[in-house]
Formats: structure tokens, C-alpha cells, sequence
């Protein structure tokens, strides 16, 4: 019994709601395939119109344009300039020397009864 009930409510509201979604306030009495007329602007607003949007836009384009052109160098010669420092600093000994292995001065190569263990490079120096 409550099933129906429970039914018979569901298919009521759906037939409400899908009614009322059909209708709606633009045809009670315009057509809403009618073309909209709107008010055209005379020939000459129409030239200032064209000529202003054309050369603001362009200008502004521009600006935004160059702007980011003289950013885009600037970062480029910056780059340049941090690769040419880092190979300078790469072409100390430290850097190219293999003997250095890791350290910043060469290791001193001590008598075998000597020698002390590197943390560095876990080797006996």
C-alpha cells in the first residue's frame, strides 16, 4: 500500500515539473524566432567606432608586446652571465683536477702509519 502511494506521488510530481518546464515567459506572446532589431549606428559613428578600437588595441598589444620582449632579453642576458661565471668557477683545480676528488684543497698523501680517514670521500689520506 505504502509502495503505491510512494509511486503514484513520484509520477505526480514528475508530470508537475516537466509541465512546468515547458512553459515558459517568452511565449506568451513574442516570437522567439523573430529576428531582434536593434539601432544600427550611422556610417560615420561607425568609422570613429572602427578607427578608435583599431588603434587603442593595437597599441596596447604592443606596449604588452614589447614590454615582455625587453623582459625576455633581460632574462636571457642574465643567464648568460651566470653561465659564463659558473664555467670560469668550474675551470679551478678543485673542479677539473681529479686528484682532488670532492675537496677543496688537495689532500695531503700522509705515510701509511699516518694517515687519517677522510669524511669527504671515505677514503685514508
Amino acid at each position: 500500500m505504502q509502495k503505491v502511494l510512494i509511486l503514484s506521488f513520484l509520477l505526480l510530481t514528475l508530470a508537475a515539473v516537466s509541465s512546468f518546464g515547458q512553459s515558459s515567459e517568452k511565449s506568451k506572446g513574442e516570437n522567439s524566432f523573430a529576428p531582434v532589431e536593434e539601432e544600427q549606428p550611422s556610417a560615420i559613428q561607425r568609422k570613429t567606432m572602427k578607427k578608435r578600437g583599431k588603434k587603442s588595441a593595437k597599441s596596447v598589444f604592443n606596449k604588452k608586446m614589447d614590454r615582455k620582449i625587453e623582459e625576455f632579453d633581460k632574462r636571457m642576458a642574465a643567464n648568460a652571465k651566470a653561465d659564463r661565471k659558473e664555467r670560469r668557477l668550474m675551470s679551478k683545480p678543485q673542479y677539473s683536477d681529479p686528484s682532488y676528488f670532492g675537496h677543496k684543497r688537495k689532500p695531503k698523501k700522509r705515510e701509511v702509519g699516518k694517515r687519517k680517514f677522510c669524511k669527504e670521500c671515505s677514503l685514508w689520506h
